[in-house]
Formats: C-alpha cells, sequence, structure tokens
C-alpha cells in the first residue's frame, strides 16, 4: 500500500508542481511590475517639483534606481515562468 502511493506521489505531484511555479512567478511579476509603476509615477511627481522642492532631485534618482530594479524584477519573473512553461 506505502508503494502504491508513493508512485502515485512520484506521478502526480510533478504535474502539479510545474503549473504551482508558473503561477507563483506570474503572481510575484506581476507584485514586481505594480511596484514599478508606482515608484514611475513617485518620479514623475518629483520631476515636476525639482525646481520648487531641492530634495525633489534625490527623491527622482532613488525612484528611477527603485523602478529600474522593480521592473527587472517582474520582466526577470515572467522570463522565468515563460522558460518553466516551455521545459
Amino acid at each position: 500500500m506505502f508503494r502504491l502511493a508513493q508512485q502515485f506521489i512520484h506521478h502526480v505531484l510533478p504535474g502539479v508542481m510545474r503549473p504551482l511555479r508558473i503561477l507563483w512567478n506570474q503572481i510575484i511579476g506581476f507584485v514586481f511590475l505594480v511596484l514599478a509603476i508606482l515608484a514611475a509615477s513617485r518620479a514623475i511627481r518629483s520631476w515636476h517639483s525639482a525646481g520648487q522642492n531641492e530634495n525633489a532631485i534625490f527623491e527622482l534618482i532613488l525612484s528611477a534606481i527603485f523602478f529600474l530594479i522593480m521592473a527587472s524584477f517582474g520582466v526577470g519573473s515572467f522570463l522565468r515562468a515563460r522558460r518553466i512553461n516551455r521545459s
């Protein structure tokens, strides 16, 4: 009986884990891209207030760096999900 359950797990588990990994990477990619969009909107606000606020340039640089990091993580996560799907 134990051997039968073990064979069942070995056959079913890979078929379930692969779609879950793809879905996980897509959800994480979406979250990172939402964070990148929020950073982009903050960078645009900092750009418009650059003449009035002396800290706006610093905020703009930090927002741009954060945007680049989050966007690269988001795109990378979607590419990883695609690579898992194709294998």
